[in-house]
């Protein structure tokens, strides 16, 4: 099996940043995408950003230039660095990541516990 877990989250004032980390852990032989989702209140979950084992990233429109996403694939750990936050981007956050626990075996996803972002003056 194969652990998240989340980090970063809070509440920050409108303009501020933040920076979300999801650790990886368990039986793991090999990451391949790692991302984040948020989910905001009486909305369906939407993917914010990805990023390839090689390094390829893919950001949604609404945060494109202020969301970086990055990892350290030796920590099996991806980041998401939120700047100019917005009470929009309110939401509670989810990483996961795509991996397999044998070589040549099938592509898992798991999923973290999610963290809260709130964006509130």
């Amino acid at each position: 099996q194969v652990q998240l877990v989340e980090a970063g989250g809070g509440l920050v004032q409108p303009g501020g940043s933040l920076r979300l980390s999801c650790a990886a852990s368990g039986s793991i032989f090999r990451i391949n995408t790692m991302g984040w989702y948020r989910q905001a209140p009486g909305k369906e979950r939407e993917r914010v950003a990805i990023i390839t084992e090689g390094g390829s990233t893919s950001y949604a429109d609404s945060v494109r230039g202020r969301f970086t996403i990055s990892r350290d694939n030796a920590k099996n750990t991806v980041f998401l660095q939120m700047n100019s936050l917005q009470p929009e981007d309110t939401a509670v956050y989810y990483c996961n990541v795509d991996t397999r626990l044998r070589p040549a075996g099938p592509v898992y996803r798991y999923w973290g516990q999610g963290t809260q972002v709130t964006v509130s003056s």
